[in-house]
C-alpha cells in the first residue's frame, strides 16, 4: 500500500548520495532558490547510502536550518552502502510530489533544469523525463567512449530511443515510481522498467553537465561490464520471464533434437561401413558421437529447467498481479 500523498505538493527531489557532505549545502541552497522563483511546493529526500564521511550530519542540519517557507528536507541514512537503486527505491516509497525528480549530489546535475522537467511531466504528458548530458566534462576515454557503446546497445536491446539512459537527472510522474521496483543495479535501466510497466511516454531532455567540484567519482569501469549483464537479466525477465518454458523448452527441444540426428547419423555411417566391408571408427571413439550425447543431455536439462521454471511461476502468488491503469 502506498503511503498517503500531501495534497498539493508539486515535486519530490530524491538525492542519492555517498560520501558527498562538502556539495550538500550548495545543492540544498540552489534546489530551495530555483524552487522559491517558481513558487513550487516540494520536498527534499536525501538518501544517504551508507556514508563514511559527515554526509548524515550535513543532512540533519540542513533540515533544522531550512526555513519554513521553504519546502520539507527529509532523509534516510542506510546502515551501510547497499547501492544506488536501493537508494531510489527508497527515494520512491517516500516521494509524494506530483512530479518526481531525481539528481546526484555531486553538483555535476543543475537545479535550474528543474522547472522545464516539471513543464514536460505536467503540460506536455510525459510519463518519464530522461537528462542528456550531451556536452560531457568528463574523461573521454574512460567514461564517454564506453557511455556511448553502452547506450547504443541499451537502445538497440530496449528500443527506448534515449542518448544518455544513465542520467541521474530525471523527472517522473508520481505514479511512475509507485509502480516500478528498482533493485540490484538496475537504476541504470528505470526507463525500461518503466515501459515494461506501460509507461510508454519517455521523452529526453538535453541538460547541462557540470564539473565536479568536490570529491571524486564513486563509479568505476566494472560498471559497464555489469551494466551489460543487467540489461541482458532485464530483457530476459521482461520476454520469457512469465513464461520462461518458451524460451529453455525451445532451445532444449531443438538441441535434442539436433543431437538424436547427429547420433542416427553417426550410426548410419558405421551401418554404411560395415554393409560395404569398409572398416570404420568405432562408434565409441568417434568424437562427433559424443558431442551428440551431450547436446541431447543438454537439451534435456534446459527442457526440464524449463519446465520447473514453469511450476515455479504457476505456483508464485504473484502470477496474477498485474498494473491496471483505471477502472469504473
Amino acid at each position: 500500500m502506498h503511503p498517503q500523498r500531501f495534497k498539493n505538493m508539486d515535486i519530490s527531489i530524491i538525492v542519492p548520495l555517498f560520501n558527498e557532505a562538502e556539495s550538500l549545502p550548495k545543492l540544498y541552497e540552489w534546489v530551495a532558490r530555483v524552487m522559491r522563483e517558481n513558487k513550487f511546493s516540494y520536498e527534499v529526500i536525501f538518501v544517504n547510502d551508507g556514508s563514511t564521511d559527515e554526509s548524515w550530519d550535513v543532512i540533519c542540519r540542513l533540515k533544522k536550518d531550512s526555513k519554513k517557507e521553504d519546502g520539507a528536507v527529509r532523509g534516510i541514512c542506510f546502515r551501510r552502502n547497499y547501492g544506488k537503486s536501493a537508494a531510489l527505491y527508497c527515494g520512491f516509497k517516500k516521494a509524494q510530489g506530483d512530479v518526481v525528480i531525481t539528481m546526484d549530489a555531486d553538483l555535476q546535475d543543475s537545479p535550474d533544469e528543474i522547472p522545464e522537467l516539471y513543464r514536460m511531466i505536467m503540460e506536455d504528458g510525459f510519463d518519464l523525463v530522461s537528462g542528456w548530458k550531451q556536452k560531457r566534462y568528463d574523461n573521454k576515454l574512460t567514461k564517454n567512449l564506453p557511455s556511448k557503446l553502452f547506450n547504443a546497445t541499451a537502445r538497440k536491446v530496449t528500443g527506448i530511443q534515449l542518448h544518455d539512459m544513465n542520467c541521474g537527472l530525471k523527472a517522473y510522474k508520481n505514479e511512475v515510481v509507485k509502480n516500478i521496483e528498482v533493485f540490484s543495479e538496475m537504476h541504470r535501466y528505470i526507463p525500461y522498467l518503466a515501459k515494461n510497466a506501460g509507461f510508454t511516454k519517455i521523452g529526453e531532455k538535453v541538460v547541462q553537465h557540470r564539473k565536479r567540484e568536490f570529491g571524486v567519482s564513486k563509479f568505476g569501469l566494472s560498471r559497464f561490464v555489469n551494466g551489460y549483464l543487467d540489461l541482458l537479466t532485464l530483457w530476459f525477465l521482461n520476454k520469457f520471464g512469465k513464461q520462461p518454458m518458451h524460451f529453455f523448452g525451445l532451445v532444449g527441444s531443438l538441441m535434442f533434437f539436433i543431437g538424436f540426428i547427429a547420433v542416427i547419423v553417426v550410426g548410419g555411417m558405421k551401418l554404411h561401413a560395415i554393409s560395404h566391408g569398409l572398416q570404420a571408427m568405432l562408434v565409441g571413439v568417434n568424437p562427433y558421437f559424443h558431442i551428440a550425447i551431450l547436446m541431447m543431455i543438454l537439451g534435456c536439462m534446459l527442457f526440464l529447467a524449463g519446465f520447473l521454471a514453469e511450476l515455479v511461476i504457476r505456483n508464485s502468488p504473484s502470477r496474477n498481479d498485474y498494473l491496471i491503469k483505471t477502472q469504473i
